[in-house]
């Protein structure tokens, strides 16, 4: 990843510990980065100034030089390493559109984020905030899971070449870039995952026939793969990236996603998101939520080159 982009991190004011700005600071130093550490502060007590704005102005103010005071506090190790790091602390509400207006403000190439972690049942639990920044920031989204990184980094790249989920087709070759300039820079490891299922295309044809008749599976499953694989390894050749980097298997995204990553110990999972026609929401492409939640690893989300966030700010 290019050695001038520009980091935010958002800490949470509430939070004991900050693992973001543990993997903030890493990704700094190793991409040569300025570091911003932001707090967007919000209490329901000081949200109506009724009859007394004033007084309510001056708590405001207080609230603001405490969260002040505190990132200082906690960018000072960073700044004894020799980082460049600012703070900021602003009083907003709701908490992505604060995010995303400061994002957009000091132009924030990456934003990093904890997800906040359960320890019975051993996942990330991700917030509507979470949610939200996903589908509305633009700047590519790093969610932080408690798990450190290892020390030569595994980056997973989740591509969709066929676009099967109406994903524009640069958005592939953003994810691959992002995770190429990525390992670069941490001096990581580089796989693509990519998965097929025959399971909805048998369920099309079963449903489109008026007499029951033996589907020739196998038939229909080789066809399949070998579709899949020439879009996949078109993508990954034009990347210059060996075969034994590329894993493609049959199935359902959620388990096969998981698994890799788990069997590979990933650090992290690029993957995109996109906008389907007729919403005004974001996707992400061949992923259901709930595999961001299984996932113990860290997670970047990238955006289309042309993508404006749809909130009115």
């Amino acid at each position: 990843m290019a050695t001038d982009k520009r980091i935010l991190v958002v800490i949470d004011p509430t939070a004991t510990s900050h693992p973001v700005l543990n993997r903030g600071t890493w990704l700094a130093k190793r991409l040569s980065a300025p570091l911003e550490l932001f707090i967007c502060a919000y209490g329901p007590h000081l949200q109506d100034k009724g009859v007394n704005p004033k007084s309510v102005d001056k708590a405001r103010a207080s609230l603001l030089e405490d969260h002040t005071r505190k990132l200082r506090e906690l960018a000072a190790t960073a700044t004894a390493e020799g980082l460049a790091v600012t703070v900021d602390a602003r009083w907003d509400y709701p908490l992505h559109e604060g995010i995303v207006r400061k994002a957009l403000d000091c132009k924030a190439d990456i934003v990093l984020k904890d997800t906040h972690y359960h320890s019975v049942l051993k996942r990330s639990i991700f917030s509507n905030t979470d949610w939200n920044l996903i589908r509305t920031c633009p700047a590519a989204l790093w969610l932080v899971k408690p798990r450190a990184p290892g020390v030569r980094p595994c980056i997973v790249a989740a591509v969709d070449p066929l676009h099967e989920r109406d994903k524009p087709a640069e958005l592939d070759h953003k994810i691959l870039t992002t995770a190429k300039e990525l390992c670069s820079g941490l001096a990581g490891e580089l796989h693509v995952f990519h998965s097929f299922d025959i399971a909805p295309v048998l369920a099309v044809s079963t449903d489109s026939m008026t007499m029951p008749i033996s589907l020739p599976i196998q038939e229909l499953t080789d066809s399949l793969k070998k579709e899949h694989s020439e879009a996949l390894y078109a993508l990954t050749d034009a990347h210059g990236l060996k075969r034994d980097q590329v894993h493609m298997h049959q199935g359902g995204t959620r388990e096969l996603l998981v698994a890799l990553t788990e069997q590979l110990r990933a650090d992290v999972v690029v993957m995109g998101a996109v906008s389907r026609s007729g919403l005004q929401r974001l996707f992400l492409g061949n992923t259901a939520e709930d595999v961001l939640d299984k996932l113990s690893c860290d997670v970047l989300i990238v955006k289309p080159d042309r993508f404006e966030t749809p909130l009115h700010l």
